[in-house]
């Protein structure tokens, strides 16, 4: 199947590329092993070569990201996506751009709280992902994808409007978390379990009230 390569393609994947310059002028003063991963509490459990994350990491995310744009487009319902669909293509990039200058300065030293800074980053995407929802039609590839919301654009429609107010409210409620160190874990923990299961409880209620087909 041929693909359109657009603009977005191109500019995201040059986007999850962009940090790779900041990595080749760091490259010289970067340790030689370097923290990748943290726990929930912001302490580094996972190590890499200093090649590894600062080149290594955005091509992965270069590759992830052509995949993510290449599914997204071969939805025959792409259309109906609109616009959670936009956000889904430019999050890999951001991610990108968030994630691995940060990973490069706490390596060289800098006080940073990892923690705080990945919590009002997802924070900020949950928001913004709840104000899309509603806006969301039936397809195949973003949304609620249940097996009752794929069959009944009523019980999409309903489960998304539901879920646009959990996502927001969940994301403000962590960002207000993350902001006054209120045991910012359990926060996290609790909001994705009911980001989940809220809207797949509903859906699955309103199945068995009928709204199947």
């Amino acid at each position: 199947m041929k693909h359109r390569i657009n603009a977005t393609l191109i500019v995201s994947t040059l986007l999850c590329l962009l940090p790779m310059v900041l990595s080749a002028l760091l490259f010289n003063r970067l340790p030689d092993q370097i923290a990748i991963h943290f726990d929930i509490q912001g302490k580094a459990d996972g190590f890499a070569s200093k090649a590894f994350a600062a080149f290594g990491i955005p091509l992965i995310l270069a590759g992830l990201n052509i995949i993510v744009q290449i599914i997204l487009e071969s939805d025959p319902k792409k259309n109906n996506g609109q616009p959670l669909r936009f956000l889904s293509k430019w999050l890999i990039a951001c991610l990108g751009i968030f994630i691995i200058p940060m990973t490069l300065f706490i390596s060289l030293g800098y006080a940073i709280r990892v923690q705080t800074f990945v919590t009002v980053f997802v924070s900020l995407v949950f928001i913004i992902t709840g104000n899309y929802l509603p806006k969301c039609k039936q397809n195949f590839t973003v949304g609620i994808r249940l097996p009752w919301t794929l069959n009944s654009e009523e019980n999409w429609y309903k489960t998304h409007r539901v879920a646009g107010w959990v996502w927001t409210i969940g994301g403000m409620v962590l960002l207000l978390s993350s902001l006054t160190s209120f045991l910012p874990a359990v926060t996290l923990f609790t909001v994705l379990t009911l980001l989940v299961s809220i809207p797949a409880a509903y859906s699955y209620q309103l199945y068995r009230k009928g709204l199947s087909d």
